[in-house]
């Protein structure tokens, strides 16, 4: 067999899984829905986009915020769709079951696991093909550090990531996670950030096309970091008349049959669309900490000032 046959073979096998069984996507984020609307209507759209690809949502359930949200674009977009069976699978304990009341949207969700402990409820989130972070509080954070340390320690494999930075909300999390590597502290994990829906879209069908269960950890970790490398690319020339998989067709004969000269300038384009979205993302840290210096400013401004207030009224 020939290798060009071997992968066709291996693609249609993962297609045909995919549609069996359908890719799991556990979404971790706030039950709050943030100050800016904008928070929840990219939810709403990562949910859209979740039913849109066949996946299934696995959620901690909460009909509430950003999850809310979440749910509801699946659902929506389940209806719209006329699909049948069960588009989302709620992953509680019994404290968390009975903390929220049944409305229109949790009523909907009919596959529901109720673990007995905190833990065995992450453990069972975590049996998805991949994970988004989405914006929320110390709760996300919590979740987002376990299996960050249940991924290094070996107790999970290592899935794809994805931070759905709304607004730049993961800014400092990603910078506080590359220092803690760069001194030694934690291994690299790869992170898949992504800024907008549209962006999100495009990462989903990568991972359609692409991603295998049952894949070792070095080959996720080297596959996920060769998506990340690739995914500029796939956003700057992806467009109503070229899909992603337009694009992928593209790439894969290009190595198969391309001329030298062709791999070079495709290798070439890929590099540049990569360097762009870096060099773009370095001025947008920049300015996040040209605002975070102005308000560390200001604070230290108000404690100078009450200080001196303090100092001047001090009884003799």
């Amino acid at each position: 067999m020939e290798k060009k046959e071997a992968v066709a073979n291996v693609v249609d096998d993962f297609v045909k899984e995919n549609q069996q069984d359908g890719l799991r996507v556990f979404v971790a984020g706030g039950a709050r829905s943030g100050h800016d609307k904008l928070y929840v209507e990219e939810a709403y759209r990562l949910g859209q986009q979740i039913a849109t690809m066949d996946f299934k949502l696995d959620f901690g359930w909460s009909s509430a915020g950003i999850m809310g949200a979440v749910a509801k674009g699946v659902l929506d977009c389940w209806k719209q769709k006329n699909m049948q069976g069960n588009p989302i699978q709620g992953i509680t304990t019994k404290e968390y079951y009975s903390l929220y009341e049944t409305d229109d949207v949790l009523e909907q969700i009919k596959d529901v696991i109720v673990a007995q402990t905190l833990e065995e409820r992450k453990q069972k989130l975590l049996d998805s093909d991949f994970i988004v972070f989405a914006p929320g509080g110390v709760g996300t954070l919590d979740e987002l550090a376990y299996d960050c340390v249940a991924m290094q320690d070996g107790f999970l494999k290592i899935k794809p990531f994805i931070l759905y930075n709304i607004n730049g909300f993961f800014h400092h999390i990603v910078e506080y996670l590359k220092s803690i590597s760069a001194e030694g502290f934690a291994d690299p994990l790869s992170f898949i950030v992504v800024d907008n829906s549209d962006e999100l879209a495009i990462v989903f069908r990568l991972l359609k096309r692409r991603y295998k269960r049952g894949n070792t950890t070095q080959e996720v970790y080297a596959a996920t970091r060769q998506l990340i490398y690739e995914l500029p690319y796939f956003v700057k020339n992806t467009n109503k008349e070229t899909s992603v998989e337009d694009i992928c067709d593209r790439i894969t004969n290009n190595s198969y049959h391309g001329t030298s000269e062709e791999r070079q300038e495709l290798a070439n384009d890929i590099e540049r669309a990569y360097l762009e979205k870096e060099i773009e993302r370095m001025y947008d840290r920049l300015a996040k900490t040209g605002r975070d210096t102005a308000i560390v400013s200001d604070k230290l401004s108000v404690l100078k000032k009450r200080k001196q207030e303090n100092y001047n009224f001090c009884p003799l």
